[in-house]
């Protein structure tokens, strides 16, 4: 999968952003090209991209989150000089806050973000999320998001997936799912992501994609 020097990573809550993230971070510097993440969810304290700093040093790719990312303060400092990285010239990755709640951060940084050519914001899409399993609700959501932002989609991410228990029929099934999400909101799929041997041959854009994201009861 080719990434944009600015790619901006949104969706619901739990749909699987920040595994997408790491995935995409990791392979732009296995690339050879600088890469920064900028960590933007300030809602969910659990599953951040800001857990993955030992990783990202390891492998050369800088990590940028709010000031009082995970504390007990309700209000981090979102002081991210986003112009001077773009103008540094490496690549950079957004993993935004889940839902319209989390947009809002992103939209303190939108006149910046239009003004970049070469950037693309990515829909992540997971049909085994109650509050998404309905194609129209996942598309509802994807506008609420691009109002609370001030910016606009550009493709959708299919992330469906049942955590450990995962297989090709599960990611098989979500397909026709992720279709209509497309066709009802305009936007080209970019990706199907899937682990190592559970990748359907028919699925779009396939991106194979390494689970770093644990839940607690895994860790």
């Amino acid at each position: 999968m080719e990434f944009a020097r600015l790619t901006i990573v949104t969706g619901h809550y739990g749909a699987g952003k920040t595994n997408f993230c790491v995935n995409a971070a990791l392979d732009i510097a296995a690339s050879g090209r600088e890469c920064t993440v900028i960590d933007l969810d300030i809602v969910n304290p659990y599953f951040r991209t800001a857990d993955f700093g030992e990783l990202f040093a390891e492998k050369g790719i800088k990590l940028l989150n709010p000031v009082y990312a995970n504390t007990n303060l309700d209000i981090p400092s979102l002081n991210i000089p986003l112009e001077s990285i773009l103008a540094g010239g490496g690549h950079v990755v957004i993993d935004v806050g889940g839902d319209d709640e989390g947009a809002k951060a992103l939209g303190r940084y939108s006149e910046i973000i239009r003004g970049f050519a070469d950037r693309e914001m990515l829909y992540v899409i997971n049909r085994y999320r109650y509050l998404t399993k309905e194609a129209a609700d996942a598309a509802v959501l994807m506008r609420e998001i691009e109002l609370s932002s001030q910016l606009v989609c550009t493709g959708i991410v299919n992330n469906s997936s049942l955590g450990a228990e995962t297989a090709s029929d599960t990611v098989r099934e979500s397909l026709a799912f992720a279709e209509e999400v497309s066709k009802l909101t305009g936007l080209p799929i970019r990706a199907t992501c899937a682990a190592e041997g559970c990748m359907p041959e028919n699925a779009p854009e396939p991106y194979i994609v390494r689970r770093y994201v644990r839940n607690l009861w895994e860790r």
